[in-house]
């Protein structure tokens, strides 16, 4: 699974806010409802989101194995 907890996190510490990332990032509401909810995003999105937090990809995503019961 993928989680975007880093995502936020990083957002946090650049003082960044979806409206950043909307409005002076080019970053789509609906890409923005689909972070929030754990859902999947292109990977233009995820260059987008590099470039606008100057950050790699490992401060946006990690992935976290399923739990197997």
């Amino acid at each position: 699974m993928i989680s975007y907890a880093p995502l936020w996190e990083t957002m946090k510490k650049r003082g960044a806010t979806t409206y950043t990332l909307e409005f002076k990032g080019g970053i789509s509401s609906s890409s923005i409802r689909r972070l929030k909810a754990g859902e999947s995003v292109s990977t233009n999105t995820l260059d987008a989101l590099c470039k606008i937090l100057d950050c790699t990809l490992d401060e946006i995503i990690i992935y976290l194995p399923d739990k197997q019961t």
